[in-house]
């Protein structure tokens, strides 16, 4: 099964990209080209990767760890409802997700 989700970039356009089951959403958003660095490749080590989780979906993702929360509190444009999006996994259940790039967001690979 084919899991979509929409990234809004800082500039407001829609980029929607389709996922698989377990597929993470750090990857997903890189493979669509979007601003998501992920320097630490997943280890909680940054906040490079900071989304923010569309109100109407934050609850329905596992809660975040302790780990992750400390990492949020180093996130440039940090709001209740953001998340590293390394610790995202996708479900069936997040079919559908929109999730924001902040606008602080650079992806240092690009530059």
């Amino acid at each position: 099964m084919s899991i979509s989700v929409t990234f809004i970039n800082s500039q407001g356009n829609t980029v929607k990209a389709s996922a698989e089951d377990g597929d993470n959403l750090l990857r997903v958003g890189q493979a669509a080209g979007l601003p998501l660095e992920g320097t630490c490749e997943g280890q909680m080590a940054c906040s490079t990767c900071h989304v923010i989780v569309a109100a109407e979906w934050f609850d329905k993702l596992a809660e975040a760890s302790e780990e992750e929360e400390d990492m949020l509190d180093f996130a440039a444009g940090a709001r209740r409802t953001s998340r590293l999006s390394c610790q995202i996994d996708l479900t069936p259940e997040l079919d559908g997700l929109t999730v924001h790039i902040p606008s602080e967001s650079v992806d240092a690979r690009r530059i």
